[in-house]
C-alpha cells in the first residue's frame, strides 16, 4: 500500500474522523439530504469542516462571511463555532442549492445565526457594501475559482486587522503550477496567487492536502 495511493488517503481520513470527530446525526442527515437532492458531492470533508470550526473558535469569530454555500455543510460547521450571538452570511448562486441549504440549516437549529443570500456572489457583495456591512472576523471563499481574485478583493474590503481569510481548492491536483493550463479554474487560482504575492494587506500561505477529496489544498491568511 503506497502512501500516495488515493485509497490510502481516504482510509486515513476515515481513521481521523473515527478517532477525532464524534458521530453527528445532524451532519450525517445533511450530507444525505444533499445527496438525495442531487447536489454535487463537493462538500468539505468532515475533517476539513472540523478544521473550519476550530479556526473560527481559535479566532473567536462572531461574524463570518462564506462565499459559496452549496448544501450548507461547511456553513453549519462554522455557524456552530460562533455561538447564538454570532452572525454568518453565506452567498449562493443556485436557488435550489440555497433552498436545500436553508432546510439543512433549519435542521441544525441555526436559522437564528445564518443568513443565506441567493444570487451572483459579486452582486451580493456589492449589496453588502451598499448596506455598509460591518467587518467580518472570518471569510471562507469556496465558490467559482475564476472569480477568486475578485472575491479576495471583497474579502479585504469587508475585513479588519486580524480577519482570517481561507480559500479552498487552490492546489487543484497540482495543476496550479501549470501556466499553460486552459482550465479557467486553474487560471483563476493562478491569478489569485499572483494577486496575493503583491498584496501587502494580507499575509498568508497555501497548504497542500490529501484525503478523501483527493489532492488539493487551501490558502489561509490574516489581514494586517
Amino acid at each position: 500500500m503506497k502512501t500516495n495511493d488515493v485509497t490510502t488517503w481516504g482510509k486515513v481520513d476515515d481513521y481521523v474522523t473515527e478517532r477525532l470527530i464524534p458521530y453527528d446525526e445532524v451532519l450525517e442527515q445533511v450530507l444525505l439530504a444533499n445527496q438525495e437532492a442531487g447536489l454535487p458531492e463537493i462538500d468539505v470533508s468532515p475533517a476539513q469542516g472540523k478544521l473550519l470550526n476550530v479556526i473560527a473558535r481559535i479566532k473567536g469569530a462572531k461574524r463570518i462571511l462564506e462565499i459559496g454555500t452549496l448544501g450548507g455543510y461547511s456553513t453549519i460547521w462554522m455557524a456552530r463555532a460562533i455561538g447564538p450571538e454570532g452572525k454568518l452570511i453565506s452567498l449562493e448562486l443556485d436557488p435550489f442549492h440555497a433552498q436545500v441549504a436553508k432546510s439543512n440549516v433549519a435542521l441544525a437549529g441555526l436559522e437564528d445565526r445564518v443568513e443565506i443570500r441567493v444570487g451572483d456572489a459579486l452582486v451580493q457583495l456589492e449589496q453588502l457594501a451598499k448596506e455598509k456591512a460591518e467587518p467580518f472576523d472570518l471569510v471562507f471563499i469556496d465558490a467559482d475559482k475564476p472569480s477568486n481574485p475578485n472575491y479576495m478583493k471583497w474579502a479585504l474590503q469587508f475585513s479588519r486587522p486580524g480577519t482570517v481569510v481561507i480559500s479552498d481548492n487552490v492546489i487543484r491536483d497540482g495543476e496550479v503550477i501549470d501556466h499553460h493550463s486552459t482550465d479557467p479554474r486553474v487560471q483563476g487560482i493562478r491569478k489569485f496567487m499572483d494577486m496575493l504575492s503583491g498584496e501587502p494587506a494580507i499575509s498568508g500561505t497555501a497548504i497542500q492536502t490529501v484525503g478523501s477529496k483527493g489532492y488539493d489544498g487551501f490558502y489561509i491568511g490574516i489581514v494586517q
